[in-house]
């Protein structure tokens, strides 16, 4: 078992590498293109910042395949499958479409269209799903045209869900990063636990797509330097997708009867992963939410589906009055416990001691979520115990700048300067110039 963990470990680390080392020079040229749309009602940011990250995680992702294609564990993934090039050719076609769409603003029906077919060209080259285990029944076999309409529906659903969550710097690709990971734990025990060699495709995928995420977080966690992009977002969320088909239906259930005890035990002990996967993932049951209840808002408001707003769920905890980074943290919080709770439970679902710990710590979940409309009274002699903006000092220095801060902008508002893509008003290190003043953005013109 060593080697096979020594080759995804290889395979993780190139990924990672080429990934961060393509961010850079893909920052450059996207300055240069000028794929730096302006700032919009429902962003967050207050400065252009550059797109086509997705460009970098693309060849991550070719780096990561052609280096497994050469390893001796992970060459027979290639040689008796065909999903991992199903896999490439979708990829290609939906982060084309995306790099078109950071740079020229693509309608949201295209968008959608590319997504079809890109799941579209994967049902072709045997990427699908051909069964679904149904808890206390057992194996369901799908017809050709009900397989296709499921896969394409997942994939989808799928790339839209992280394609919304895709709002706060680091926040997409954190999450994509804590599912993948634990979809990989999961993965892996069903190729190596089991011995299902129909595994192998899933596990591949997750650990690439680990490194596409590790590579891309140090340039995006905020202030970000560039954006992912919808060429990222949609990437990614297309390969979590083909991960999810690839071990939901692909592997067989009669294949761990042997191990189970029975085929309906061998479904029960996949439960917890594969129904969700079905709805269609746990691991993004985060950016799930989002999707729905998006949806749902903006058809109750009378407006399209696609309409973009700021109701999201990571607004809603700025909202709140969390910052930026303790937003994403939290965020990270929630994914990382639905994941490796669901991985938890799908290995003891027996045990009472898995249940109470997830239960623990969705109650710290909820006291961290609601903390900023807690303000404690800290004594005086015990603020050294408590964070800065808990102690009296500091929010009085507070309340003091706010208020000489209005006084000022009362007296004399400051007057907004110019932008000039690739010259001045660019985040990060190779911006020419002063940063520039921008008005609120709640009032700025959104194109979308």
């Amino acid at each position: 078992m060593g080697q096979p963990v020594r080759e995804y470990l290889l395979t993780l680390c190139v990924t990672v590498a080429v990934t961060y080392l393509l961010t850079g020079p893909v920052r450059k040229f996207a300055i240069a293109v000028g794929a730096m749309p302006a700032i919009r009602a429902r962003d967050v940011h207050r400065e252009p910042t550059p797109r086509l990250g997705g460009i970098a995680m693309f060849g991550g992702l070719c780096a990561g395949l052609l280096v497994a294609d050469h390893l001796q564990s992970l060459n027979g993934v290639f040689e008796l499958s065909n999903e991992p090039r199903a896999l490439l050719s979708g990829a290609a076609l939906i982060w084309l479409v995306g790099v078109l769409d950071d740079k020229f603003e693509i309608d949201a029906l295209i968008k959608l269209g590319a997504q079809m077919i890109s799941a579209g060209v994967m049902v072709m080259q045997g990427l699908t799903i051909l069964w679904i285990p149904v808890p206390f029944i057992g194996t369901v076999a799908l017809t050709q045209w009900q397989g296709n309409l499921l896969t394409v529906a997942l994939v989808v659903i799928t790339i839209n869900a992280v394609n919304f969550v895709d709002g706060l710097d680091g926040l997409a690709a954190g999450m994509v990063c804590i599912a993948s990971c634990a979809f990989f734990l999961y993965a892996y025990r069903i190729w190596f636990g089991y011995g299902i060699e129909a595994a192998a495709p899933a596990t591949l995928f997750a650990a690439i797509l680990m490194g596409m995420c590790l590579g891309f977080l140090p340039h995006n966690m905020h202030p970000a330097r560039i954006f992912m992009g919808d060429s990222g977002s949609m990437l990614i969320g297309l390969v979590l997708a083909a991960g999810a088909i690839s071990i939901t239906g692909q592997v067989d259930p009669d294949a761990m009867a042997l191990f189970a005890g029975g085929e309906r035990n061998a479904t029960h002990a996949m439960l917890p992963v594969f129904i969700p996967l079905l709805l269609p993932l746990t691991i993004i049951a985060i950016p799930m939410a989002d999707l729905i209840l998006a949806i749902v808002r903006r058809t109750w408001n009378g407006q399209s589906p696609f309409a973009a707003d700021r109701g999201h769920l990571h607004h809603r905890l700025l909202e709140l009055g969390h910052s930026h980074s303790r937003a994403v943290l939290i965020m990270y919080f929630w994914s990382g416990l639905i994941a490796f709770g669901a991985v938890a439970y799908s290995v003891h679902s027996t045990s009472m001691w898995i249940v109470l710990a997830i239960a623990a710590l969705s109650a710290v979940g909820l006291i961290l979520l609601l903390l900023p409309r807690f303000t404690p009274r800290t004594p005086r002699w015990a603020e050294f115990l408590v964070p800065p903006r808990y102690r009296h000092s500091a929010r009085r220095a507070e309340a003091a700048a706010e208020a000489a801060a209005r006084e000022a902008t009362a007296i004399e508002p400051a007057p907004a300067r110019p932008v000039v893509a690739g010259v001045s008003g660019v985040n990060g290190a190779t911006a020419v110039g002063a940063r520039s003043s921008f008005p609120d953005r709640r009032k700025a013109e959104s194109t979308r």
